[in-house]
């Protein structure tokens, strides 16, 4: 695989969807792996410009996202952050609803709430929650379609964020059902919320204390209780993915990410790179590349 950009490809949605919304329905036929005729945008490791959403009604699809792969069968949901990088993988009688959705069109609640599902979650959904999801996204899709429509922006964004509302209640729910609320959790997220925007610039477990106004060892005991893995570990691991998806998918240099990620002691960041993966950073983009 040959790398021609310094840049993660992003998939951007369309002059026709300049409305910053777009759904539809699709139905792709059986597929072991993705054919050569395949969308480029399909076949490749890219990131969305916007908060994605892919409803599985039926078959089956293999994706991987951030290095993980995810098999989904029907009826379920994933929902994949803009900085999430994925590509299908292979698929087998599959009709899905797709939802893309910027920043501008989404309530402002529904994105602190879905900065809490990364890395990306598969949710498998019961009938009830089936039906009513897959009616909803179908009377969106009816919206999309009505361009002429008076209120067509207002019509297909409030559609649009109850169907997204609908889906975050339901990983809500899920998510509930295996957590327990303390107030080591809520301290927990706040800080992911942090480190989701902030790693970039701070790389200590202090720092991230000095935001939240608490000392660093009870930030460091809320986290650990409700990760069972200290601050420093996650503060790690989200740089060290930045790193991986930069070293797959651009051609910049070690010594360039390792700028790009704040690090100006290079060697530092070789030996973490290699502390955390278990290989240096240049044997992961020469395996990964093969």
């Amino acid at each position: 695989m040959s790398k021609k950009t310094k840049f993660i490809p992003v998939n951007t949605i369309a002059a026709s969807f300049d409305i910053g919304i777009a759904i539809e329905r699709t139905y792709f036929g059986n597929s072991e792996a993705i054919s050569s005729d395949s969308p480029k945008e399909t076949k490749q490791s890219h990131r969305e410009d916007r908060h994605s959403f892919f409803i599985l009604e039926s078959g089956t699809i293999a994706l991987e996202v951030d290095f993980q792969e995810y098999k989904i069968e029907s009826s379920s949901v994933i929902y994949m952050h803009p900085d999430q990088i994925h590509r299908v993988l292979e698929f087998k009688e599959m009709t899905v609803t797709s939802l893309g959705i910027n920043n501008e069109n989404l309530n402002p609640e529904y994105i602190k709430l879905l900065e809490k599902l990364i890395p990306a979650r598969l949710l498998v959904l019961n009938q009830e929650a089936f039906n009513l999801i897959a009616e909803t996204s179908s009377l969106c899709i009816k919206f999309f379609e009505r361009k002429n429509d008076k209120l067509y922006q207002s019509l297909l964004k409030d559609c649009c964020n109850t169907l997204v509302a609908l889906i975050v209640s339901e990983y809500l729910a899920a998510v509930k059902s295996t957590e327990v609320h303390s107030r080591f959790k809520v301290i927990s997220d706040a800080f992911k919320s942090l480190l989701e925007s902030n790693f970039l610039s701070i790389k200590s477990p202090s720092g991230f204390a000095q935001k939240l106004n608490i000392t660093t060892p009870y930030l460091n005991e809320c986290v650990r209780n409700s990760t069972g893995h200290p601050v420093s570990y996650h503060i790690h691991q989200r740089v060290i993915l930045e790193a991986k998806r930069l070293l797959y998918h651009s051609n910049k240099s070690v010594k360039e990410i390792a700028a790009e990620l704040g690090y100006d002691d290079y060697p530092y960041f070789s030996r973490l790179f290699t502390k955390v993966t278990g290989m240096t950073a240049s044997t992961f983009r020469k395996k990964n590349l093969e």
